[in-house]
């Protein structure tokens, strides 16, 4: 009875992880599939491998539901944190309410362990973003630097055809 039950959560983990993949990217998704993965993995390595087995299940599992889910530029900040996640709250949820209490925290740590690997992935690639344009522009003191357009190197000069500012619109 416990092969069956084990197989249709896979089947049934197996058909969530496609539908959500089709609007890859979403928080809510990743989370979904990556509690769902951490449960699945829990619960075959439970049978596999007792608990150890079960916890490495659960972070196996919680990284795989975060893979399908998350989009690629977020991937692996999404993967790190549903592994952890799941391993952690399998471990403490175990020791807090038996192999129930593990399944749950099993779920619980994989969507929030993934959901927050994914925004530190955005809020760093946000920040390398933002860092790039800065020091294009500034130097340490923070004033302008040779990249700025009117500074001799980059700066167009006059050819006498355009109108320029200083010109008051005669042409030459």
């Amino acid at each position: 009875m416990k092969i069956k039950a084990i197989l249709f959560g896979a089947v049934f983990t197996a058909s969530a992880l496609t539908m959500t993949t089709a609007n890859a990217g979403n928080s809510t998704n990743t989370a979904l599939t990556s509690a769902l993965g951490g449960v699945v993995g829990a619960a075959i390595g439970n049978q596999v491998g007792g608990t150890t087995g079960a916890m490495i299940g659960s972070a196996i599992g919680g990284g795989a539901g975060a893979a399908a889910a998350a989009n690629k530029r977020d991937r692996n900040g999404a993967i790190i944190g549903g592994a952890l996640g799941g391993a952690g709250g399998y471990t403490v949820g175990k020791n807090m309410g038996g192999t129930t209490g593990g399944y749950i925290g099993a779920a619980a740590g994989s969507a929030g362990g993934s959901v927050l690997g994914k925004k530190v992935s955005e809020d760093r690639r946000y920040d390398d973003r933002y860092d790039d344009r800065y020091d294009r522009r500034y130097n340490d003191r923070g004033y302008r630097s040779s990249s700025y357009r009117y500074n001799d190197r980059d700066y167009k000069r006059d050819n006498g055809l355009h109108l320029g500012h200083y010109k008051n619109g005669k042409r030459r």
